[in-house]
């Protein structure tokens, strides 16, 4: 979604169904609905859930990304 001091930032919403155009992923459990805005800019992105000693929370590794920001929330493209 637009936003963030790089342009864009990630944002994870719990829904209970796809709406009209989206793309669904069915990762076997669970199932990832992706906007059509934004499946341009997240293709290829690896989203994992870390534990550190600063917290934990999910993480986002896009190939697409061409920078980012001092805080990791938020990247250009």
């Amino acid at each position: 979604q637009p936003g963030g001091c790089s342009g864009f930032k990630y944002g994870l919403l719990i829904e209970d169904a796809a709406a009209e155009g989206d793309l669904v992923v069915d990762q076997g459990e669970y199932r990832v609905f992706v906007d059509p805005f934004s499946a341009q800019y997240i293709s290829g992105v690896i989203i994992d859930y870390t534990t550190s000693m600063q917290g934990s929370g999910f993480t986002f590794k896009n190939p697409n990304a061409t920078g980012g920001c001092g805080c990791g929330t938020s990247f250009s493209a």
